[in-house]
């Protein structure tokens, strides 16, 4: 179940402007970052002796660069409050001028001998904690084989694990990374974007935040957290005097031969959403699935695209293409008559993969999707995706235009401007229909009048608030259809 993230900062940075902040708050304060390195090591130890027991045998493991730094007045701070610890050291060929000052600190308190060596991985196994500070902002691409059996032994252990700053291996400006699985990570200074999505999501353990002082030095943020604060003040408190026409009128379309569950899933969700009225259009032998227990769904019979399916596209506000929609020749009449349309739109599933091969760019749409759809829809390989989401979903804003959204592990929004990262939700929604939902709350939010890309922030953080109140129940067997309940009481409590 996903932590609640709300005591973290919600602007989010590159490790290069952080970088650049630090040597502002250096130059402005007339210091060295060494001053940096003391914070950051004194609010380690901190958050170290509030989470562990007293008695813990404890490990601190320290690289060559300012991470090991960290480690270092870490690990002073609990010699100096006569913690059972023990001191590893990485080989380091160039140790950064902070390193060798607070090596210098270690040495004039005798604090720099016996040293563990990490050659023999059973030495592990002895330790309770292990206070990571391996690798820090620098790494890019693969780790060295020596490094990497290294995370392996350290994840092997039942140590508890405390990462400084970020999970070593963990990229943090994409998140991508063969890396240690921390029990709790401290972020320093500000918080990196990666770590928040891709592998990070499930390497990091629960996110802590040591404030050092940069806020001033930091510029505009660019990518920026949200979570269930965003859903405040999204959707008021409705007229007494309100009517249904008033909430918003939504058609989806889709549901080809032995898919209509996915035009009903999207359907219910748009009424759950808040939607006024909901129409489907799908195969007329599909009428009983979509209407079964759920009459309030209208629902529209196609087999050709005629003048009534231009009607019921007129008629809505928004409208939702893809879920189950196919790629034959009757998803493709759909899908080309549905770009005729000038309203809003929410395009996922096989709407995504027939834009793919008929590929334009609109302004007025939002596109949903996962990351084999993206690649796809950029022509290259899940793999390339998840290596960098950050650059594929500004990729697919800027060659497809509207409002993208790149689903998975810390789902990122983007609108040509921002790129919003959610970190919301649980691996219970890798169940079928669950991207159906979702889409379905886009439309509805849509049609009660927020923003493209305010209604698809919301939708995300809703359904993901949703999939943690259901997976109290358990992540493992959660059906799409468990989202239900939970959408309705977050529409009204925001």
């Amino acid at each position: 179940m996903a932590q609640n993230l709300s005591h973290l900062p919600t602007a989010l940075y590159s490790a290069a402007a952080i970088r650049d902040a630090e040597l502002a708050w250096a130059a402005h304060h007339q210091t060295s970052l060494y001053q940096l390195v003391e914070r950051a090591g004194l609010a380690a130890f901190e958050l170290l002796q509030q989470r562990i027991p007293a008695t813990s045998r404890i490990l601190v493991i320290a690289g060559q660069g300012n991470n090991g730094a960290d480690a270092l007045l870490c690990y002073y701070w609990l010699k100096q409050r006569e913690f059972d610890v023990a001191l590893a050291l990485h080989p380091a060929k160039y140790p950064t001028d902070e390193w060798q000052q607070a090596w210098q600190l270690l040495t004039e308190h005798g604090y720099h001998d016996p040293i563990i060596e990490l050659t023999n991985d059973a030495l592990l196994a002895e330790f309770d904690v292990i206070v990571d500070g391996l690798l820090g902002t620098g790494v890019r691409g693969e780790l060295r084989d020596e490094m990497a059996s290294l995370v392996t032994a350290i994840n092997q252990t039942d140590a508890i694990i405390f990462s400084l700053d970020l999970p070593s291996g963990i990229n943090a400006d994409t998140g991508a990374g063969a890396a240690v699985v921390a029990d709790f990570t401290l972020c320093m200074g500000a918080m990196k974007q990666g770590l928040l999505t891709s592998k990070a999501r499930n390497c990091s353990g629960l996110l802590f935040f040591a404030d050092l002082g940069l806020n001033d030095f930091l510029p505009a943020a660019k990518v920026k957290r949200v979570g269930y604060d965003y859903l405040a003040g999204c959707l008021g408190v409705r007229a007494r005097d309100s009517h249904k026409g008033d909430s918003g009128r939504v058609t989806v379309i889709g549901g080809d031969y032995g898919m209509a569950g996915a035009v009903r899933l999207a359907g219910e969700a748009a009424l759950r959403a808040g939607a006024g009225l909901v129409t489907v259009i799908s195969r007329p032998e599909h009428q009983q699935t979509v209407n079964s227990n759920r009459p309030e769904l209208m629902f529209w019979g196609c087999e050709l695209v005629d003048m009534e399916v231009y009607s019921r596209l007129g008629w809505a506000r928004v409208l939702v293409l893809g879920p189950g929609l196919g790629k034959q020749d009757w998803g493709y009449n759909l899908f080309k008559a549905v770009g005729l349309s000038e309203k809003p739109m929410v395009l996922d599933a096989d709407a995504l993969n027939l834009l793919s091969q008929d590929p334009r760019r609109e302004a007025n749409w939002v596109l949903t999707p996962h990351p084999g759809e993206a690649a796809r829809l950029l022509g290259c390989n899940i793999q390339a995706i998840e290596q960098d989401r950050f650059a594929a979903v500004r990729e697919l804003q800027q060659r497809f235009g509207g409002v993208v959204l790149l689903k998975g592990a810390g789902t990122l929004i983007c609108d040509g401007d921002t790129v919003y990262v959610a970190p919301v939700g649980n691996p219970g929604l890798a169940s079928g229909g669950c991207g159906d939902v979702l889409s379905g709350i886009i439309g509805a939010l849509i049609a009660q009048g927020l923003s493209l890309v305010s209604a698809t922030v919301a939708a995300v953080v809703i359904h993901g608030e949703a999939a943690d109140k259901a997976a109290e129940q358990g992540e493992r067997g959660m059906l799409a259809s468990d989202l239900f309940p939970w959408i309705r009481r977050l529409v009204n409590t925001v």
